[in-house]
């Protein structure tokens, strides 16, 4: 039966020339067969889905893999075909590209190059729970520790359906050289699992969370590799990896940052990220004789790092004119008022509906018109398909990757100046610094020592990256990567790598 299915979709989809009848379908129904197309952010991928309870497929079929098959429900997923999102560059390609760009400025040996670019370790880990209704349900954890060379790795856990090992990877990089340009003793991590938290119930997500770190407690550890929260986790999940973590290890509140205030999380945290953008964008106004109150701002995502970005722009003058998130998109040209769209993001689970402003198509807000363009959301957004139509004179990316390396070639010749995200969005990680510094001290500091430690930080780190601009007359980017990289080459060195 499955062969005739997918002949059946092959032939239907042959006769319209597509699988879909427009794209912007992500489903179409043949009978008892379903096509559904899945979008990460670098590919397009088509199953084909069809109840079965047969385990084995026709080798003839042209299908690329089996997704997978589950015996509890018998319904088969096939991948029939997997497509590169046109017009992104894949993450890590960016990541290693804007690399070797450095290692070429700051003269590299060739073999300290490759070394600095391969991960310390790489984990993948399965996890099986019981579910709430007696089902056992099994999913992919992983780990990617890139570096340690100038002390603990550092990076986040996210929980995800359609994780790519490939961003993780990327990500994990470029946690190297943004804790290295913030000038805090990590190296750099990402991890996470592969599911859908909004699927699973709070007690399926703590055990999920429980078994997790079970299969990865030896792996990390207060001076081996430090967790904190991602996409799709929160201070609640951090809070179950340090109880399981102190099972084996004895109570040790320093494992993880982003913890619960009442659990040894730091004052401040939630924030940081925003406020670190904050304070970056005044270093870089003020370089250029500018404030942020006669600035008009136009801001990608609203969710922790967005609506932060917002709120404390705000609070010092500056005009937020458009904000867009999953929901949609508000802009109001004489400036929207946050205080009231927070409150109405609250309450509505995003901001559409938001009567303060007019409704804008959320595809459009980066090539709105503005003073200072603030992408928070997720990566690979701009590129050289928009970035010809982006009106913004200076960028500030509060989100990881969110600028291909093609569109920023585009941008440098019309003169727009990017502040790049590892020193951008570094706010976060610094103050996670600080949580884990004040955990192993035992003494907590209060909100206003450690936003005043975080803007010292950010103002260090803008003078070491302009420092590095002058000397390899270079942009912000590169400025900041050949500081980076250079202070985990240093390390490594050092320490003595050819041993």
């Amino acid at each position: 039966m499955l062969e005739s299915c997918c002949r059946f979709a092959l032939a239907e989809a042959n006769k319209s020339g597509r699988w879909f009848a427009n794209e912007e379908d992500d489903n179409q129904e043949f009978g008892w067969l379903r096509i559904r197309r899945s979008r990460n952010k670098n590919r397009s991928l088509i199953f084909a889905n069809c109840s079965s309870t047969m385990a084995s497929f026709p080798r003839s079929l042209p299908i690329n893999s089996v997704s997978s098959y589950s015996r509890s429900k018998p319904e088969i997923s096939i991948l029939l075909s997997s497509h590169p999102l046109p017009n992104k560059m894949n993450a890590l390609a960016a990541t290693s590209r804007n690399f070797k760009k450095a290692a070429k400025l700051l003269g590299l040996d060739s073999k300290l190059e490759r070394s600095l670019l391969i991960p310390f370790r790489e984990i993948k880990v399965e996890c099986t729970i019981p579910k709430d209704d007696g089902l056992l349900a099994s999913f992919v954890g992983f780990r990617v520790q890139h570096d340690n060379s100038r002390g603990p790795m550092k990076g986040g856990i996210r929980y995800h359906p359609e994780v790519d090992p490939d961003e993780v990877n990327a990500l994990a990089q470029l946690m190297t050289w943004k804790t290295a340009v913030a000038n805090i003793p990590y190296g750099g991590a990402k991890g996470g699992i592969g599911c859908t938290p909004g699927e699973l119930s709070l007690s399926e997500l703590e055990r999920l969370t429980r078994v997790f770190t079970q299969k990865i407690h030896d792996l990390i550890g207060i001076h081996t590799d430090v967790p904190a929260p991602d996409m799709g986790t929160n201070p609640q999940t951090m809070a179950w990896i340090l109880d399981e973590y102190s099972k084996f290890h004895g109570y040790s509140p320093a494992v993880v940052t982003g913890k619960p205030v009442d659990l040894g999380g730091s004052l401040g945290r939630d924030a940081a990220t925003g406020r670190g953008v904050l304070f970056a964008t005044q270093a870089l106004l003020e370089e250029y004789g500018k404030s942020i109150s006669d600035q008009r701002f136009v801001i990608q995502g609203f969710g922790n790092v967005g609506s932060w970005a917002a709120h404390l722009i705000s609070e010092v003058g500056g005009t937020v004119v458009a904000v867009s998130d999953a929901t949609g998109a508000v802009k109001n040209i004489n400036g929207l008022d946050i205080p009231k769209l927070l409150k109405h993001s609250v309450e509505n689970r995003g901001v559409k509906g938001f009567n303060g402003g007019d409704a804008v198509d959320p595809n459009s807000i980066l090539t709105e018109d503005c003073d200072v363009l603030i992408p928070a959301a997720l990566g690979g957004v701009i590129n050289r398909e928009n970035a010809n139509e982006i009106r913004a004179k200076f960028i500030i990316e509060a989100a990881n990757h969110p600028t291909d390396p093609e569109a920023d070639e585009i941008l440098s010749k019309k003169g727009v100046i990017i502040l790049p995200d590892i020193f951008a969005n570094s706010g976060g990680v610094t103050v996670s610094y600080f949580e884990w510094v004040q955990n192993i001290q035992g003494f907590m500091w209060d909100e206003e020592k450690v936003n005043s430690e975080l803007r010292t930080y950010i103002n260090k780190g803008f003078k070491d990256v302009k420092k590095m601009c002058a000397t390899h007359s270079c942009d912000l980017r590169m400025g900041a990567f050949t500081l980076g990289v250079n202070r985990v080459a240093r390390a490594t060195v050092l320490r003595g790598w050819e041993a």
